[in-house]
């Protein structure tokens, strides 16, 4: 397939569009002969357009798509400014929203955190760690923050607090799990002032042993401020590396064919001050992903004021295609936010948190703000629900503006009626990839079948999208959210949903193309591959809609497109795409390992084999303990056990 990228600005392509960077040809000094246009493999197409589900090629000027059909139709289009990307028979989808991304506050952070998504062993992992240990300057953290569980590593288990003593003596250590917990070695405890006199916060506790110290363990009980207030005590990055820092997370994420995100906010994400980066890149044209932002009152008894404030300042829709805003949440009101703490009983919320949370849902539906709500629980739904038709006695439900809400993992078939006679919408996340096991092993085998009801809340005829609520909990990498909507299993394997509650991989697609641009009201402009709609899309590496399921998680784009910019290329296209920055500072943990770890390019044959090679490093590894424990010769040295408890 062709598909032919005209200039897609007035004042044409940049200079790095017009001076493609291609990489050399095999046996370099050879000429190759040039490849006919009216013979190359046709692209597979998948345009999200009911009206026309597939094509072979797409034309674009100025950001936006002009014409789709076969090569030979669009052929006449092609003039002497025309670039002509061969697209090679792959798969070719719109490009990717997620709809519940914490892209603001993981831009400013990326280039400080050692990513363990996709890694396959905690070997890997913390020869990771030991590694970043030596090239980390004094004073500075090593931080570990979400992205992974347990259940993907070979091993099955979490790291130890020895064993993160041990790879990282000297060099503070923060690796946060899920919302469950987080591991510190000696140096972090002492770095964020953790003694025996500190007090544990309400909703969190601080591990003691014996003498009463804190042993490194922090665990959310059930509420994560423990966890992600103690991260926040770890130094920060100076204005210029918040901006290169974000500029290569929007590149990541564009590396897995993502090209729009909703921003939900969350906590320690303060407006104006944490917007101040994208905002900037906005201004000067260098985003490679576009953003539509929510607005979160960060303290606790100013939540109205903050609101307040707000509506009489800006209004959603203000911006552009590129940052624009979308409305209040993902809280209105710290007392109405329930917790997605599995491992810990359902929290209890206060009693009369509607009385303020009616407040704050009035101001914004009188001032035609819509809003996101986090609510995990049906009881937390049923509460909220009850607000909401208070106040549709009134007229302010239905409105034309747009409200959902976010994760809504057991929330009940009456609730969704009620979500649906009053407008509303669902965003959901595949946190259950990461905590389903959790959660079965709380609530069983029944309840688990339906956590989320997706299929339910789509026969509701319900908006419904789809995202990951990454960077803290879930990995960002859209392709694993989509793997557990089509199979029902979490990153480890475990099955959790009957076919009944199972999506088709194109359903699901569109609950990442089109899902995400309703909620925003950019349905017309943005989720579907059409004629004057923008030309946001992915050339994938592998075809979504015909692998095995297994390898869904494995899938990056090999070009991906933005308003018909090329901001990723990589594989045959590689040096297509704008240059970004060197990362900064070079210590950082994304210039020696990137950011996802993924297998996406290795053959079955290259998994096999890497999998033999760890099972027989752990065979070797266990002879070798064995044959110390037993004061007899291994054949070597002692080995180096990356446990010192396993040494007593």
């Amino acid at each position: 397939m062709l598909f032919f990228y005209n200039s897609h600005r007035a004042g044409g392509p940049p200079a790095a569009a017009r001076r493609p960077r291609r990489p050399p040809p095999r046996g370099a000094g050879r000429r190759r002969a040039p490849r006919p246009l009216a013979a190359p493999p046709h692209a597979k197409v998948f345009t999200g357009d009911p009206d026309r589900p597939s094509a072979g090629a797409v034309a674009i000027r100025d950001g936006r798509i002009i014409a789709l059909g076969d090569d030979h139709d669009l052929a006449g289009l092609i003039g002497p400014a025309t670039r002509v990307v061969d697209a090679l028979g792959r798969r070719l989808v719109p490009g990717l929203n997620d709809s519940h991304l914490h892209v603001i506050r993981g831009g400013l952070n990326y280039v400080l955190e050692l990513r363990w998504d996709g890694v396959r062993s905690l070997r890997q992992a913390l020869a990771m760690l030991r590694e970043q240990a030596g090239r980390t300057p004094k004073g500075q953290w090593i931080r570990v923050v979400g992205g992974w569980t347990a259940e993907q590593f070979a091993e099955r288990r979490m790291p130890t607090v020895a064993e993160l003593n041990a790879a990282a003596p000297d060099t503070p250590v923060f690796v946060l799990h899920l919302y469950q917990s987080a591991l510190m070695n000696r140096a972090a405890v002492q770095a964020a002032g953790y003694t025996r006199d500190t007090p544990d916060p309400r909703g969190g506790q601080i591990v003691r042993g014996r003498d009463g110290e804190p042993t490194g363990v922090l665990l959310a009980a059930p509420g994560a401020l423990l966890l992600y207030s103690t991260l926040a005590a770890a130094p920060t990055l100076d204005a210029a590396d918040r901006r290169t820092s974000t500029l290569h997370f929007l590149r990541e994420l564009n590396r897995f064919g993502l090209t729009s995100a909703l921003d939900a906010a969350g906590g320690f994400q303060n407006f104006p001050d944490n917007y101040a980066t994208v905002i900037d890149l906005a201004r000067t044209g260098e985003l490679s992903l576009r953003i539509a932002y929510y607005l979160f009152p960060q303290t606790a008894g100013q939540e109205l004021a903050d609101l307040r404030r707000w509506t009489e300042t800006v209004r959603p829709g203000d911006g552009d295609a590129w940052l624009r805003l979308a409305g209040a949440g993902e809280n209105l009101t710290w007392a109405a936010a329930d917790f997605e703490n599995f491992a810990e009983p359902r929290p209890a919320l206060d009693a009369d948190y509607e009385a303020e949370f009616e407040q704050a849902v009035r101001l914004l539906a009188e001032n035609g703000w819509g809003f996101r709500l986090h609510a995990t629980y049906d009881e937390t739904i049923r509460r909220d629900l009850a607000v909401f038709e208070k106040l549709a006695a009134e007229g302010l439900f239905p409105t034309g503006d747009r409200w959902l809400f976010d994760h809504a993992e057991t929330v009940s078939d009456h609730s969704l009626e009620r979500i649906a006679a009053l407008g509303g919408a669902v965003s959901v996340q595949n946190r259950m990839s990461f905590q389903g096991t959790a959660f079965l092993d709380r609530y069983g085998a029944e309840a688990t079948t339906r956590t989320p009801p997706v299929r339910a809340m789509l026969d509701r005829g319900l908006t419904v999208a789809a995202g990951t609520d990454a960077t803290r909990v879930s990995s960002y990498n859209p392709w694993v959210s989509l793997h557990w909507l089509v199979t029902g299993r979490t990153v480890g394997g475990t099955a959790l949903y009957p076919a009944a509650n199972l999506l088709s991989r194109e359903e699901a697609l569109e609950l990442y193309t089109r899902g995400g641009a309703r909620l925003t009201g950019e349905e017309d402009v943005k989720g579907v591959l059409r004629e004057g709609c923008y030309a946001d899309l992915a050339v994938l590496s592998h075809d979504y809609l015909t692998v095995p399921a297994e390898v869904i998680p494995d899938i990056e784009s090999v070009l991906t497109v933005v308003g018909g910019r090329i901001v990723h290329a990589q594989a045959e296209y590689a040096g297509l795409d704008e240059a970004a920055p060197p990362v900064s500072p070079q210590w950082s943990p994304v210039a020696r390992f990137g950011g996802y770890a993924a297998a996406g390019h290795r053959s079955a044959g290259a998994h096999q084999a890497d999998a033999m090679a760890e099972a027989v490093a752990e065979s070797e590894r266990h002879r070798r303990w064995r044959a110390e424990r037993s004061g007899t010769d291994p054949g070597g040295a002692a080995p180096d056990l990356i446990d010192p408890c396993f040494a007593h």
